[in-house]
């Protein structure tokens, strides 16, 4: 029988594992070990957008606003209308001090989901 999980040993079950550890290493502050649990899945699996999102917010908790940038922009090419997406590009635009990018992302966060947190980031008002 051929070995499907390829010379890595890994499986689909394994990467499923992966990315439930990676949410319980982020909950407990290790950006930077979730990163590398995702960067094997994603590896793997590069249309797993749970993934993408998940590894932009560890990149995001990391402080490396590049990287969180562009997986949350991978995110959004496929699902345009993940508010928390928007959000979450909009506070990393807001940390880079691009305050018009983050502006924009705030207020389709806000249309896309009246959340109370992203009505109150949109400032409407303003």
């Amino acid at each position: 029988m051929p070995d499907t999980a390829g010379s890595t040993g890994r499986t689909p079950e394994t990467h499923v594992i992966d990315f439930r550890a990676a949410e319980q290493l982020l909950a407990a502050r290790d950006p930077r070990g979730a990163v590398k649990l995702l960067d094997q899945v994603i590896a793997a699996h590069p249309e797993n957008t749970a993934a993408r999102l998940l590894r932009a917010r560890a990149f995001f908790a990391a402080a490396q606003l590049r990287p969180a940038e562009l997986e949350f922009t991978v995110v959004l090419e496929r699902e345009p209308d993940n508010a928390f997406a928007h959000f979450a590009l909009a506070r990393t635009y807001e940390r880079q001090g691009r305050d018009d990018q983050a502006k924009r992302h705030f207020r389709l966060a806000a249309a896309l989901d009246p959340n109370p947190q992203y009505l109150k980031a949109a400032r409407f008002d303003t």
